[in-house]
């Protein structure tokens, strides 16, 4: 798979089957859309593409109420390649891009630089300005333009009728993590920088790398939790406990941090970005009495989560 980004060069494809979104986390109902968008773009003879934004438009429209994304771009491109889509478009939403109107963003990027034959959506796409575009906007715009609209059900699963990035982010909140992979078809992660906490962790036995606050994915709920520390180019696995908590247990005042103690090794991730892999919850956070009840307590985790990841 390849991957263009803004400015484009005049041509993308000479000929593609098409479809678009946000595709935050790539969920089950994403890939289904995308694994479509091949499947038919492989009968046709085409390049199978698919046009995302570099971020979530409300980042821009509205930064102070607009959710944290569930993934990054690059995991994100990672996630969409899986998918065997062979080119991602990836637009700066932007000052310029904000105000298109409907008709120009079909004529100068669906029909211009991508030739699009087929465009392929679910029932809630929204595209330009304001979101005014939907589908009867695009198959009205489709009748001269030369292309298709094809138009995908729901996908449902894990209990739900419609799997959504906003229901998978709520299960994140409350702590659910073992459910929102379950749509996902991923786990829910935070990748972001190792920065220096206060050693807490280290002088009771357990050294923990502590994500900086300005990591990216969405934080699940205080709690413990059985995940996967990734490090390196290859995104090593390694096995972990991991904390999201202000630590209560002492009156420091500590920030809510997200932090993870790699199981059977001691290493220094200082300065390097890793990803935290969130397998499922063992507990919420309680407020210890004494050091040595905290220390008895997390040993207990250490060993529950040896169990769930079979390590």
């Amino acid at each position: 798979m390849r991957a263009e980004r803004e400015p484009f060069p005049e041509s993308l494809s000479t000929a593609s089957v098409v479809t678009a979104g946000k595709f935050d986390g790539v969920h089950l109902g994403h890939r289904a859309i995308l694994e479509h968008t091949v499947l038919r773009a492989r009968e046709l003879g085409v390049e199978a593409v698919a046009v995302t934004f570099d971020r979530n438009p409300s980042e821009f429209l509205r930064p102070e109420v607009s959710p944290r994304a569930l993934v990054g771009l690059e995991r994100k491109l990672e996630l969409i390649a899986e998918t065997g889509i062979d080119l991602v478009a990836v637009l700066t939403f932007d000052e310029r891009r904000a105000p298109q109107p409907p008709e120009e963003v079909v004529d100068e990027l669906f029909v211009g630089r991508l030739g699009a034959r087929r465009v392929i959506v679910g029932a809630d796409f929204r595209f330009g300005a304001g979101g005014l575009g939907d589908v009867r906007t695009l198959k009205r715009l489709g009748e001269t333009r030369g292309y298709d609209v094809e138009l995908l059900p729901d996908v449902g699963g894990s209990g739900v009728e419609r799997i959504s990035t906003s229901g998978i982010r709520a299960l994140i909140a409350e702590g659910r993590v073992s459910e929102a992979a379950a749509r996902l078809g991923s786990l829910p992660a935070v990748t972001g920088e190792v920065v220096r906490g206060n050693a807490r962790g280290r002088e009771l036995g357990f050294p923990t790398a502590n994500l900086s606050p300005d990591s990216i994915g969405a934080v699940p709920a205080d709690g413990v939790y059985a995940g996967w520390l990734l490090r390196g180019g290859d995104r090593t696995r390694l096995p972990a406990a991991i904390s999201v908590s202000d630590n209560p247990t002492f009156s420091t005042n500590d920030q809510r941090r997200v932090e993870a103690f790699v199981l059977d090794r001691d290493l220094d991730l200082y300065g390097e970005t890793v990803t935290i892999e969130f397998v499922d919850r063992i507990r919420g956070i309680v407020r210890f009495d004494d050091v040595p009840s905290l220390v008895e307590r997390m040993s207990a985790d250490v060993a529950e989560i040896r169990g769930v990841l079979g390590v």
